[in-house]
């Protein structure tokens, strides 16, 4: 249980937006939620006021004038929108440093900046697809899962990062069971839902419209849901995808658990593109980050939005309070 109010944020790819937007974060949300910045100071926007800390304690003290750091050197400097694979090793020294932050309780929650999954492979044979495997890694749980969310909607896929073709495979009664259980836990842990209602989609146009239009619903998902629905959980489905995210049908649910990546995205990108977070559920500590990636493209130019960031380090903040 952390000891402290202090959102650690780790630096991510430092030639991508992640030092800029932490720093509009920072100057949107210090006088209400301290954070603690990891990473090359010398990597932060020019003339970014900015202290050095050795923990979450002491950056709560100078966060209102100060970006507080606990300073890591990178050894060589950042060139905007150019990613440099000597940084590999320092970029996972900072979700290492900020996950021990957390661990020991000096921080109340992680939020990590977006990384970039190519330059760390190249700089430093980083086996791990992204943060969250990383993270479980570090920290032991079997399994995770994935959870975007705004104040609209809740989702959760339950395959993710893989082609269409092999949902149906990789679809199966232990991987739907456990992101239900995890997501369920996580609702009342960690966003204080007591009773958390459950949309559960189906895989088929129609959820399959009684196997005429697929099987997977007769032969798994429903044995499934009422496998759980006998458990006592509260949960509605499966759910036609096209009928389930309009208002009218999310006010009746806290949560909607999708079969596949863009069934969840589509509708929580197209109702707030720029303000969706993205939360593991399952760790032994909080843990979000911005819904985007590094955008090369854009860094360095002061176009980079931060809403999603401040929406990142305050959701952390919101469910390091429930967990606590």
């Amino acid at each position: 249980m952390a000891n402290s109010q202090t959102i650690v944020i780790s630096c991510g790819e430092p030639a991508g937006i992640g030092p800029e937007i932490t720093v509009a974060a920072w100057q949107v949300v210090k006088h209400d939620t301290p954070v603690m910045w990891i990473g090359d100071p010398a990597h932060l926007p020019e003339g970014t006021p900015w202290t050095p800390v050795t923990s979450g304690e002491e950056a709560a003290q100078v966060c209102e004038s100060h970006l507080p750091v606990l300073k890591l050197d990178f050894g060589t400097p950042r060139v905007a929108g150019t990613p440099d694979a000597r940084h590999a090793k320092g970029i996972i020294q900072s979700i290492e440093l900020a996950v021990e932050q957390v661990q020991s309780g000096a921080c109340a929650a992680l939020c990590t900046a977006p990384i970039h999954k190519a330059a760390l492979q190249d700089g430093a044979d980083f086996p791990y697809p992204g943060h969250t495997e990383f993270l479980a890694a570090l920290t032991g749980p079997d399994e995770v899962v994935m959870m975007l969310a705004c104040d609209a909607l809740r989702v959760v896929p339950v395959t993710i990062h893989i082609p269409i073709a092999e949902v149906p495979e990789k679809l199966t009664t232990a991987k739907l069971t456990d992101t239900i259980l995890i997501t369920h836990a996580a609702l009342k842990r960690d966003f204080g839902v007591q009773n958390p209602r459950i949309a559960v989609a189906g895989l088929n146009p129609h959820a399959g419209e009684d196997g005429k239009m697929g099987t997977e619903e007769i032969d798994m998902i429903i044995p499934v849901l009422n496998a759980l629905r006998s458990e006592g959980l509260n949960i509605a489905g499966p759910m036609s995808a096209d009928t389930m995210f309009h208002a009218g049908a999310r006010e009746g649910y806290d949560v909607a658990v999708c079969m596949y990546h863009d069934q969840a995205l589509i509708p929580i990108k197209t109702l707030d593109f720029s303000g969706g977070v993205n939360v593991t559920l399952g760790l032994p500590f909080v843990r979000t980050s911005p819904d985007h990636g590094t955008a090369f493209d854009i860094a360095g130019k002061c176009k980079a939005n931060a809403t999603s960031m401040i929406a990142a380090v305050r959701m952390a903040a919101q469910m390091a309070g429930a967990r606590s």
